[in-house]
Parts: C-alpha cells; sequence; structure tokens
C-alpha cells in the first residue's frame, strides 16, 4: 500500500534527488518558466518509508493549480493516479477551479495517463522545446521513441472547488 504525503521541509534534498535522478537537473522548463521542484509544495509516495513517487505544484492564480512534476518508480501501480488525487484535493481545497500541466510532444506514454484521467488537450506551443535549451541546455533533441522533441502541450483538468457545507 502506498501512502501519500506532503511534502515537509525536511524533503527537500529528497525532492532535489528524484528530480536529478529523473532528470538530470535539479531544474525543470515549462512554457517559458524555470522551476526549482525541491522548492515547490508537493507530495512524496512512499512505500514501507520508501519514496516511491512525488508531484510538485504551484498556484498560478486563484483558478489554477499547475502540476510541475509528476514522477512514479513503479508504473501501472496507481502512484501517478494517488498524487494526481491528492493535488486535485489541494486545488478544490484552494477553490481553484482546474489543474494543469505541460508535458512534450513526444511523451505520448504520458498523453494516455492523463487523458485517461480526465484531462484534455488545450494548447499546442510548436517549438518551444527551442526555447527551453537556452535556459535549460541538456534537454535533448530526441525524445522518448525517438521522437524529434520540438514542442509543449498544455492539459488541463476540471476541479470542482470545495465550498464548505458538506
Amino acid at each position: 500500500m502506498v501512502d501519500i504525503r506532503p511534502i515537509e521541509p525536511a524533503d527537500r534534498a529528497e525532492v532535489e534527488r528524484i528530480q536529478l535522478e529523473m532528470w538530470g537537473s535539479p531544474i525543470c522548463v515549462a512554457h517559458g518558466e524555470v522551476f526549482r521542484p525541491a522548492d515547490l509544495p508537493g507530495f512524496l509516495a512512499e512505500d514501507a518509508g520508501k519514496v516511491v513517487g512525488m508531484l510538485t505544484y504551484q498556484q498560478q492564480d486563484p483558478t489554477t493549480i499547475e502540476v510541475v512534476t509528476l514522477d512514479a518508480v513503479w508504473r501501472h501501480a496507481g502512484i501517478g493516479t494517488a498524487l494526481l488525487n491528492a493535488a486535485a484535493t489541494v486545488a478544490a481545497s484552494a477553490g481553484a477551479t482546474r489543474l494543469v500541466l505541460t508535458t512534450t510532444n513526444d511523451n505520448v506514454d504520458a498523453l494516455r495517463f492523463y487523458q485517461r484521467r480526465g484531462f484534455r488537450l488545450i494548447a499546442l506551443r510548436p517549438g518551444a522545446l527551442d526555447e527551453t535549451r537556452k535556459l535549460k541546455p541538456e534537454v535533448s533533441r530526441t525524445g522518448n521513441y525517438g521522437i524529434p522533441l520540438t514542442d509543449e502541450l498544455e492539459l488541463e483538468r476540471p476541479v470542482r472547488p470545495t465550498t464548505g457545507d458538506g
């Protein structure tokens, strides 16, 4: 059974370790903005005290929570879904009406995952990875399945804010 809990200040080094292990850098870039996941709020997924997943987010505006990172050590184990549900709960509690996230054109497995969990494509940013490489030069030119890594895709899922009256 995987437990989901908020990231605490003592977890920051672990979050940075996961970010480095999964993505080769302490930063990530989306829509021209540089993020340092170790500095963001989020959730850790743990199994028997071992971290097996994480999600970080930021509140973009009063209506929008942006998922910045989502990583699961084990695929098809419900970790990503549980982390997204935790983010949706935070969004609802904050009065936000939507969760958004950005992925890349090569990430077809993620597109399938997100769409099956209620996300819809809302934007295509052609050539965005050229700008990303200016901020993070180590981003490869070739992505998953040998697909040229060129564009960003933005997805959105509606969230029902909690009203507090039951």
